[in-house]
């Protein structure tokens, strides 16, 4: 038989967040955000949760071509523009919209031959310092953008750095608002915990266009401020192993590499079939949680290549077969979010999805 681990992708949770996302802004539309093949679901299993999207948006061409492979007919953005001349042809001929955040992708549009004008995203640098024009050269850069015949429309975008911690989104709303004044054109500023955050009571953070991340794929954008029962949000991956052995540790016995567990009392442990060469974060440590059987407990020891040892204390009827839930839905309505996974092993959930090794076995499910 295959070894006992899965991942299971819900298809019903990625449409449920994609609706919250519209009811936080329900004027503008809607991006589904795709990159890193849908945050690790898989972009062919996400598809069905998430056609109700407005366009989607990624990074590469190739993730361009298998979204337009799969029928879609609307918009598609690439976050990150063009990242050579020739990549315009591909443009060109799936009608991909694409960002444009340094000189010279204007320079590749201008000498760029094509009969069907581009739609660009021209993007604004308001304090994350990663992609965009500053603000002095923002408006010479949409100047230049809107002589050229190969531009048929400019949508003014920028990305908050800050907009799911204390800093918030003032300023670098108002630095767009300064750099974008008189321009015409769409609007998109939104991610997700601006989405959620500020979008429900500011028309200028909802835009046109709202780009809505890790909330779709049921992460909570401010965690640990905020979970995502407190947002109306869903797990969209479950990953899901068997207890394959049990062991009972006498009182000062330990389990696992490094002896880092030292049982203070007799401790019956079970032997789960997922370890860090599945995705599960090494450095989580005793004390992660982990539902057995849809009950809660906890890690004990540290996180093999591929086995985690799991406190059967709270679950006595734990045997081989059982069901551990690493994250996401388990039975009874259980739920594990994935936040508090990665919060237990000093990460974010957005590392733990996009991790999910290959040697996992995954399916969509409604």
């Amino acid at each position: 038989m295959p070894r006992p681990i899965e991942a299971l992708i819900h298809t019903d949770a990625l449409a449920h967040n994609l609706a919250r996302a519209r009811l936080a802004a329900p004027d503008a539309k809607a991006w589904a955000i795709v990159k890193a093949d849908a945050y690790g679901h898989g972009i062919e299993r996400a598809y069905a949760g998430l056609r109700g999207a407005d366009g989607f948006a990624m990074l590469d061409l190739a993730e361009a071509e298998r979204v337009r492979a799969l029928g879609w007919r609307g918009p598609i953005l690439l976050l990150e523009g063009c990242f050579e001349p020739r990549d315009l042809e591909l443009c060109s001929r799936l009608d991909l919209w694409h960002t444009v955040h340094r000189e010279a992708q204007i320079d590749w549009l201008a000498a760029h031959k094509t009969q069907r004008p581009h739609q660009v995203f021209l993007k604004l640098n308001t304090g994350m310092n990663r992609l965009g024009f500053a603000p002095a050269p923002f408006r010479a850069a949409w100047q230049r953008l809107s002589g050229l015949t190969q531009v048929d429309g400019i949508t003014l975008m920028t990305h908050f750095a800050d907009a799911d911690g204390p800093r918030g989104v003032a300023d670098a709303m108002a630095a767009f608002e300064a750099a974008t004044r008189d321009l015409p054109g769409e609007r998109s500023v939104a991610n997700s915990a601006a989405t959620l955050r500020y979008a429900p009571d500011a028309p200028v953070v909802r835009g046109d266009w709202i780009r809505p991340g890790i909330m779709v794929y049921g992460s909570s954008p401010d965690h640990p401020e905020h979970d995502i029962a407190h947002w109306g949000l869903l797990p969209t991956m479950t990953l899901q192993a068997r207890v394959i052995a049990t062991q009972m540790l006498a009182p000062g016995g330990s389990v696992g590499y490094g002896s880092t567990f030292t049982a203070d009392r007799a401790l019956r442990i079970g032997v789960v079939a997922c370890g860090y060469a599945d995705g599960y974060p090494r450095h989580a440590g005793t004390g992660t949680p982990v539902l057995l059987d849809g009950v809660r407990t906890r890690l004990v020891g540290r996180v093999s290549m591929d086995m985690v040892t799991v406190d059967l204390t709270p679950v006595p009827q734990a045997d081989v077969g059982s069901l551990a839930t690493l994250w996401g839905r388990g039975p009874n309505g259980s739920l594990l979010p994935i936040d508090d996974v990665a919060h237990a092993a000093g990460t974010i959930g957005y590392e733990l999805m996009c991790a999910l090794a290959r040697r996992v076995p995954v399916r969509a499910v409604a």
